[in-house]
């Protein structure tokens, strides 16, 4: 241990180590899907920040670990933000921070039992308020929240019905923080092991009791991913393919067809030719086809990405401009300050529009759909939406073709089963280039992914669901239940500094002074 603690005597050295802790949490997320690594992945970033001498030291070792666990996590980027990529790193990790304090706060030392329990329920809570936080679209919006590394785990998935990808965290971070103690405080292992009882019972109980989506009747949905399109007119030899494999889905009674993000590269009023050949598609395979759009309005200035329903004859007037933009991608934030960002990587070089509220479509035989574009998948409260809004069915129209040999196609189209579990609802993650992947009501993969290397139309059969989940019913109680905690720690601790300050000195009047006496008994008298 000395050897350990003379070695992060260096600063560089103990900032490195923090880093690196703080990236280890992405092994745990798509590619490498180590789900059962994020419940001790956090266990040496805690140690750190435990053993800081300051709590100066500890806000520092958590703005390294924040910029660790957000470069690890947006690592992708790099080839197209560059040293982006690491300013971006470094604002957001700073979020992590006072998290680093708190941990100090609590477990530094030899705890007591009581300090141990309730840091059970205060560093969860920060942490859940750090990931509501950087989940502002501004600041990047969810991608990477703790709890999505879950997503192929079914208790983890029940417990995202009740509470969201919210309580998930909670949980994860709870877990680490009682593997923690295990490990560095062992005289408190008491309350480490009472803790991990009480996550188990609790996932128990939601797994027992948590209500079930009741699966009422199946649709088809098919799902057409053209693959990489390189060179010269990429967005006409794009649609050739799609219109090549949308006809392979004729005769095998399709209840929708669903393209990906940016399918379509011109307005429909500009070209009409597009509009009747995907009318005719239309026709020819029986089902509405839900296409996106990704160009300069011909009613509006600016350019939109929007989910447009085309029917047998024609677009049905059922359109879904997207809301929330892609930083940096699709908008540059503060332009006039940061628009250098286009000088070193591949930014965004006009702004595109935003629309202005969710749409729920009929989608034809009695189908209700709810669309969303790409970066909109990792929204939780706009799936609870449309779900409340009476959607049956989730769709996500996505394209992540630039980032084609990364994680993040895979990270990407692991979100949807969060949002189907949390809704009740199946989900659709269709892309232009994979991964494109279907979801039941439970959060349960449907068939195989299509993955970044495919080229085809696949047709799923779609379970429908019936009911509210709790998560739908109450929202994002989980936070709001963390930011109570906090604030009931922030005032518990106020009393406590305030106190000594409050209390009333001793006033006892001393007593009096007892006469000299003789060794007779007598008072002695004066002179004598």
């Amino acid at each position: 241990m000395k050897t350990i603690s003379h070695w992060l005597a260096s600063p560089w050295r103990r900032s490195t180590a923090a880093a690196l802790a703080g990236a280890l949490p992405v092994l745990a997320f798509p590619e490498p899907s180590l789900w059962w690594f994020a419940y001790v992945a956090l266990v040496p970033w805690i140690a750190l920040l435990r053993s800081a001498p300051t709590g100066r030291q500890a806000v520092h070792d958590g703005w390294w670990g924040g910029f660790g666990f957000m470069l690890a996590m947006h690592h992708w980027l790099l080839p197209n933000l560059h040293v982006f990529t690491l300013v971006i790193a470094a604002l957001l990790g700073a979020l992590w921070a006072p998290w680093g304090w708190l941990v100090r706060r609590f477990l530094a030392g030899r705890p007591s039992a009581g300090r141990v329990a309730a840091a059970f329920a205060v560093l969860p809570s920060g942490w859940l308020l750090i990931e509501l936080v950087r989940s502002w679209q501004g600041l990047g919006g969810p991608w990477g929240v703790l709890g999505s590394s879950q997503w192929e785990v079914e208790p983890a998935l029940r417990l995202a019905s009740v509470g969201g990808v919210w309580l998930i965290s909670f949980l994860v971070v709870a877990v680490n923080v009682a593997v923690a103690v295990l490990v560095a405080v062992r005289r408190a292992w008491v309350p480490a092991v009472a803790g991990l009882l009480a996550a188990a019972v609790g996932t128990s109980a939601v797994w027992v009791w948590s209500p079930r989506p009741d699966v009422e009747g199946r649709v088809r949905i098919a799902v057409v991913q053209p693959g990489v399109m390189q060179g010269v007119g990429q967005p006409e030899r794009r649609f050739d393919r799609e219109e090549q494999l949308t006809r392979e889905l004729a005769g095998q009674d399709v209840d929708l067809i669903v393209w990906g993000e940016s399918s379509v590269g011109y307005d429909l009023d500009d070209r009409p030719d597009f509009a009747r050949r995907l009318a005719a598609l239309s026709r020819e395979t029986g089902a509405n086809i839900l296409v996106n759009v990704d160009a300069r309005r011909s009613d509006k200035p600016g350019i939109y990405k929007s989910s447009i329903l085309v029917g047998p004859d024609g677009p049905t007037g059922d359109r879904y401009d997207k809301m929330r933009l892609v930083p940096f991608g699709e908008y540059i934030p503060l332009r006039s300050m940061l628009g250098w960002a286009t000088s070193v990587g591949k930014a965004a070089a006009e702004d595109r529009r935003r629309g202005t509220e969710q749409v729920v479509m009929d989608a034809g035989h009695g189908l209700r759909i709810g669309p969303m574009v790409c970066f909109e998948s990792a929204f939780s409260d706009m799936s609870r939406n449309l779900a409340d809004d009476g959607a049956q069915v989730l769709i996500a129209q996505s394209a992540t073709s630039t980032f084609q040999q990364s994680w993040a196609p895979e990270q990407h189209a692991s979100l949807a089963a969060l949002r189907a579990a949390e809704t009740g609802r199946p989900m659709v993650h269709a892309t232009l280039t994979g991964v494109s992947a279907v979801y039941g009501p439970s959060g349960e993969r449907i068939g195989s992914w299509l993955g970044t290397s495919a080229s085809s139309s696949t047709v799923y059969d779609v379970p429908l669901a019936d009911g509210v989940t709790p998560y739908v019913r109450f929202g994002e109680w989980p936070v709001y239940a963390a930011l109570l905690i906090i604030a009931a720690w922030g005032v518990g601790e106020a009393a406590r500094t305030l106190r000594p300050r409050f209390r009333r000195p001793r006033t006892d009047p001393e007593p009096p002074a007892r006469p000299a006496r003789t060794t007779h008994g007598s008072p002695a008298r004066p002179g004598r």
